[in-house]
C-alpha cells in the first residue's frame, strides 16, 4: 500500500511504500520538539509534544516532484539529519548522517494514506512511544512495547548493514552523501528551540 507524500503547499510530492515500513511510533524527545519549532508549522506536534513517525526502509520513499525544495538541518555537527520542504517548511523525515544506516523516519504529518490508512496499515502511533520523559503532557511510558518496537525498527537496519545495503535516494546520493548540505544550528539556537 502506498501513501502520498506531500508538503503543505504541494510543491514537494512523492510516494511512500508502507509495505516497507517497520513500525510507527511517537517520539517525545526534545530534539524532535525543537525541529517542530524550527520549521514553525502548527500541528507538527501532538498535544503532549510528540511527533508521529513511520520508521521504514529508505528505498520505500520516493520524491517525484519538488526535490529542489527539500532542505536539511541538524541540531548538532553529529546529530540526525532532519529533512523538510523549504517552500512551506513542512517536516518530511529524519535520517542518520551515515548512509550505511538503512533507516528513514518519515514524519507522518506529510503522508496521506486515506481515512484511517496509516492506522490500518501500521496500527495506531501510540502503540510505540519513545522519550516520554520529555513529553509536555501526561504520557504513559511503555518500556516493553518500546523494546519490542525498537527491535522491529532497528533489527532490519542492522541486518541491512550486515548485507551492505546503504540508504540512497531521495536523501543520499550514490556516494552516500546527503543530497543537501545540512544547516547545523548553533548550540544556543538548539537550546532556545528546545525551551520553546
Amino acid at each position: 500500500m502506498d501513501a502520498e507524500l506531500r508538503c503543505q503547499c504541494g510543491q514537494v510530492r512523492g510516494q511512500v511504500d508502507l509495505a516497507r515500513a517497520h513500525a510507527r511510533a511517537i517520539c517525545y524527545c526534545r530534539d524532535c520538539q525543537a525541529f517542530a519549532r524550527f520549521v514553525g508549522q502548527p500541528g507538527s506536534l501532538d498535544a503532549n509534544g510528540g511527533t508521529d513517525i513511520v520508521a521504514m526502509e529508505p528505498d520505500g520513499v520516493r520524491i517525484t516532484a519538488g526535490l529542489e525544495h527539500v532542505a536539511c538541518m541538524s541540531m548538532s555537527p553529529r546529530g540526525l539529519l532532519r529533512w523538510y520542504a523549504a517552500c512551506c517548511r513542512t517536516p518530511l523525515a529524519n535520517t542518520s548522517r551515515d548512509a550505511k544506516l538503512y533507516y528513514t523516519g518519515v514524519v507522518s504529518r506529510c503522508l496521506d494514506a486515506g481515512p484511517g490508512g496509516l492506522d490500518a496499515a501500521l496500527g495506531p502511533a501510540d502503540q510505540l512511544v519513545a522519550n516520554t520523559a520529555s513529553a509536555t503532557g501526561p504520557v504513559k511510558p511503555a518500556r516493553l512495547r518500546f523494546l519490542l518496537g525498537g527491535l522491529r525498527i532497528f533489527g532490519p537496519a542492522l541486518f541491512a548493514r550486515l548485507r551492505g545495503e546503504r540508504a540512497g535516494a531521495p536523501f543520499f546520493d550514490a556516494q552516500g552523501r546527503p543530497v543537501r548540505e545540512p544547516e547545523v544550528i548553533s548550540r544556543e539556537q538548539r537550546i532556545a528551540l528546545q525551551q520553546g
